[in-house]
């Protein structure tokens, strides 16, 4: 019998295989760094303890240059990390948050190179967020012929300043990406001309959630934005109604597949030959692979669930005047109406006026009654006469911040 309590006391204090993985992480990436002459990140350092204090596998890489750090420090760098994870074939983590840090090229394309990895050694984060950091053109080309081969749900690039070329360069790898659905470009200088491109991207993607605050699009570039995916609603909207509203977070795979019968993944569900190839082994692990390409891969389309267009200069001053102003309402109206996912759309900090808001509220009863089967939307938030005004959902009054409820919208 004590033999037996020792066996077991022993087994307990017997480190878990994360913990042993943990350990050994943290000290490759010490080694890393010490290679490459560069600091330990003090995130990275303690969260990595953390987890193997608490026994948890990490799944969040965050690399932050502290505030305080002198400047005669050794710099900190993701490329330390990145072969770290290349090493110790680390498969468990998911994001990757790198904040207000100077990437240079060598860093990006290392970068890159992990979100290409496919097969056996796919890449296995799904999240990407370079907020605040610097990169040249040759970064961002390099950065954006990886996105088409990446895995990324989020792609998160806030207060990085683009360049016309820069831009371009984003744009042209986020075109036709199935799997990307979050995209956050919060001031990022982009102007009226990024507006078109923004809307064939959200119209040919699976895009659903759309941040773009502290932009300049003004009215012709929120209108290009949004024309597009207006027109697809409305269509749809007046056509069929929408068999099912999508699960919060889930793309409506079903739905697109009935809506577009010519897709490619359409025709791969439907083809006769994976409908009756059940007998073989070869067959059955023909039909799982298929299956979890479908899985994987998530239709292109106008789902935007969610829409961030706060301080975009969008009101009459622009060159378009009241008529570009009266134009978007119109369009934005038209998305409220008949899109059957939008849920959320924040207008703070753009001056719409007391008309535009009657409008979305008028938009949004019409939607409440329009179909039952359509998502209600949560809020949209705009401003009037520079306080903040909120319509919460279909079929309530506007509510303004602070001073009560106005008798009727």
């Amino acid at each position: 019998m004590p033999r037996e309590k020792e066996g077991k006391q022993k087994t307990k204090g017997t480190p878990l295989p994360i913990v042993l993985i943990l350990r050994k992480f943290l000290k490759t990436y010490e080694k890393h760094c010490a290679q490459t002459q560069t600091s330990v990140c003090p995130a990275i350092k303690q969260d990595l303890k953390t987890s193997i204090n608490n026994e948890q596998i990490l799944r969040k890489f965050m690399l932050v240059r502290p505030e305080d750090s002198p400047t005669s420090i050794l710099p900190i760098s993701l490329e330390p990390l990145l072969m770290t994870i290349r090493d110790e074939c680390y498969m468990l983590g998911k994001e990757i948050c790198v904040w207000s840090l100077q990437l240079s090229n060598p860093e990006i394309a290392r970068l890159a190179s992990l979100l290409e990895l496919k097969g056996s050694a796919a890449c296995p984060f799904t999240s990407l967020e370079l907020t605040d950091c610097r990169m040249d053109l040759w970064s961002l080309r390099r950065l954006g012929r990886a996105l088409p081969c990446s895995h990324l749900r989020s792609l998160i690039l806030d207060y990085s300043r683009f360049g016309k070329e820069e831009v371009e360069s984003l744009f042209a790898g986020l075109e036709n990406n199935q799997r990307l659905q979050a995209l956050s470009l919060r001031y990022c200088g982009l102007g009226p001309q990024s507006g078109p491109r923004l809307g064939t991207i959200i119209y040919q993607t699976a895009i659903s959630e759309l941040h773009l605050d502290g932009n300049f699009l003004q009215c012709s570039g929120a209108l290009a934005l949004l024309r597009p995916i207006s027109e697809y609603a409305e269509m749809q909207g007046r056509e069929q109604p929408a068999t099912a509203p999508p699960d919060p977070g889930s793309r409506p795979h079903q739905l697109q597949a009935k809506q577009r019968g010519s897709s490619a993944l359409n025709q791969i569900t439907e083809s006769p030959g994976t409908l009756t190839q059940k007998t073989t082994s070869g067959k059955e692990r023909r039909k799982k692979g298929i299956k979890k390409k479908i899985k994987d891969l998530t239709e292109a389309g106008p789902w935007l669930v969610k829409l961030y267009l706060a301080d975009n200069g969008i009101d009459r001053r622009g060159k378009e005047g009241e008529n570009g102003l009266l134009e978007f309402t119109q369009i934005l109206t038209c998305l409220i109406t008949y899109s059957a996912h939008l849920r959320e759309i924040d207008l703070r900090n753009n001056v719409l006026g007391e008309m535009a808001a009657a409008d979305i509220l008028e938009a949004l009863r019409a939607r409440k009654t329009g179909s039952s089967q359509r998502t209600h939307v949560s809020k949209v938030r705009v401003n009037h006469k520079d306080e903040e005004w909120r319509i919460l959902k279909s079929g309530e009054p506007i509510q303004k911040s602070g001073k009560g409820i106005p008798d009727d919208g």
